[in-house]
């Protein structure tokens, strides 16, 4: 999509029509936050927790929303709505606006905030039947992965190479361990285990991530937040990764090797209907 309604401060506009200062840090030096908000029967859904990593982005790099909490969203609803968008999701980004080349943060700018609205087909994914293949990669990020931030060339290339190796995704590694995917969060199951590295700054607090921990119980399976390595995968039961608009996908290959014979286990289907249908509840179409 390089078309359709887009917003960029304070109006609505033919993308093709927006425009940004070539000053502008976001586009400079990668100075500004992003997020993506799934939308289910064209409502945004997951928005609580959207809120609460957005806005804790933001703080991180001495931003504030250039709107209200409920300004916002009415402009999420006004792109949806001028888009046609049932399904897909919302992109948005804030930088810390225009200004000449300086490493500091400069005072007194006005961010620049852009969103846009786009179809994508979160329900019907045809790998969540399939399975995916994963490699591993190493981890070349920044240190605060914690934060949604717009500079995301070190994922840009771990995707490209997994794609060159003909893998979906890859799982990220450092020290030894996995930490998580170029645009997704990382899950094994062992022994009717849920495995997943432990919250900090080595990786992002994944929405998906915490939805999916909160009814894992209810799914039959214990949580351990631990690092876990690449041996681990090889060995697992079941692996799946989960994203915005992808919910869960399982990994039946990585680096080559079969996970669970290469064929779909019992646990991931189940959390992806249970995540679907949380999605729906929503919605208000379940």
């Amino acid at each position: 999509m390089l078309n359709g309604i887009v917003y960029i401060n304070g109006k609505f506009c033919d993308a093709n029509e927006a425009k940004i200062s070539p000053f502008d840090r976001g586009f400079i030096f990668g100075d500004g936050i992003y997020e993506v908000v799934p939308v289910v029967n064209g409502r945004l859904v997951d928005r609580l927790d959207f809120w609460e990593r957005f806005e804790r982005s933001l703080k991180s790099i001495e931003l504030k929303l250039p709107l209200s909490r409920e300004k916002y969203e009415a402009m999420f609803y006004e792109l949806i709505k001028r888009n046609n968008i049932k399904e897909g999701a919302v992109y948005t980004e804030i930088s810390r606006g225009a200004a000449m080349r300086d490493f500091d943060f400069p005072v007194g700018l006005t961010p620049t905030c852009f969103a846009f609205a786009y179809e994508k087909n979160i329900f019907d994914n045809p790998y969540a039947k399939t399975g995916i293949e994963i490699v591993s990669l190493p981890d070349i990020r920044w240190k605060r992965r914690d934060i949604k931030s717009v500079s995301l060339l070190a994922q840009c290339i771990t995707k490209h190479e997994a794609h060159k190796r003909g893998a979906f995704e890859c799982f990220m590694t450092e020290n030894g361990y996995v930490t998580e995917c170029s645009s997704s969060s990382a899950f094994i199951i062992k022994n009717g285990v849920l495995i997943t590295k432990p919250l900090s700054n080595e990786i992002l607090p994944g929405i998906r991530r915490k939805v999916i921990l909160g009814f894992a119980n209810e799914a039959g399976l214990k949580i351990n937040e631990r690092n876990f390595t690449m041996d681990e995968v090889y060995e697992a039961d079941e692996a799946f990764i989960s994203a915005a608009t992808l919910m869960l996908l399982p990994v039946v290959k990585a680096d080559g090797k079969k996970i669970g014979g290469g064929k779909i286990g019992k646990f991931v289907p189940k959390l992806r209907e249970m995540y679907a249908n949380h999605l729906k509840k929503e919605a208000g179409i379940l």
